[in-house]
This record gives C-alpha cells, sequence and structure tokens, in this order.
C-alpha cells in the first residue's frame, strides 16, 4: 500500500482477522492513526484560537472492533489526551478539547461511539 504523499511507501496491509499478528497494518490501525492526528489539528486550532497553543501534547486513539452480523465493525474509538500547556486553566482545556471532538473532521465522518479522556498536567 502506499499512499500519494509517499508516508506510506509499499507499506504491509494485513487484509485478514483485525486481531491477527500479522506484520502489516490494518484498516482499524489506520482509522486510530487518522482520527488521532485529525483530532491533533482541531485541538491545536482551538487552542490557538484561545492564544495557547504552545505546550505538548499527546492524542492516542482506540479502536474497539466487534464482529457483528455483516462482519467486524467499528464500534468505539476512545481519544485518550495528555497535555503539558502551562498557560492553559483546566476549564479552557477542556473546553478546548470538546469543541475539538466536534470540529474534527474524522470524529464528524464516523459512526462509531467516540469517547474521550483528557488530562492537563502541571
Amino acid at each position: 500500500m502506499t499512499t500519494e504523499s509517499g508516508v506510506l511507501k509499499d507499506a504491509g496491509f494485513s487484509p485478514g482477522i483485525p486481531f491477527a499478528r500479522d506484520s502489516g497494518t490494518n484498516p482499524a490501525e489506520l482509522i486510530a492513526a487518522a482520527h488521532a492526528a485529525s483530532f491533533s489539528l482541531a485541538l491545536s486550532h482551538e487552542l490557538g484560537l484561545a492564544g495557547s497553543a504552545s505546550g505538548h501534547i499527546v492524542i492516542t486513539a482506540t479502536v474497539t472492533l466487534e464482529h457483528l452480523a455483516a462482519g467486524w465493525t467499528i464500534m468505539n474509538i476512545h481519544l485518550n489526551v495528555v497535555a503539558r500547556l502551562p498557560k492553559v486553566t483546566q476549564s479552557r482545556f477542556i473546553d478546548a478539547t470538546v469543541r475539538a471532538k466536534t470540529s474534527c473532521v474524522v470524529s464528524r465522518l464516523l459512526r462509531a461511539n467516540i469517547s474521550m479522556t483528557a488530562k492537563l498536567e502541571q
């Protein structure tokens, strides 16, 4: 698998059962990565609008799959957000994460239940 940008040049792809121990990536992993990246951009934008974009943010997206009658289905995605933002209050941080979850293009695309935890470290 190769993307136009070249970031995934001849990357291995595992078309089998999602939990198989193959060496390639799979659709669930790619969706989680896209969601984490998209949410990161949306959160950075929201924090920038509030004048507090400097700091360190780590976002992890965890996808939960279920095997339904129609096949494997992404049912839930959990975003875990941990940030060190020296000039941001807890309430401003939570407000920005909620707005980012709403404005994130991948969040709006997915029909899965999207949950989130957000922690502002001092």
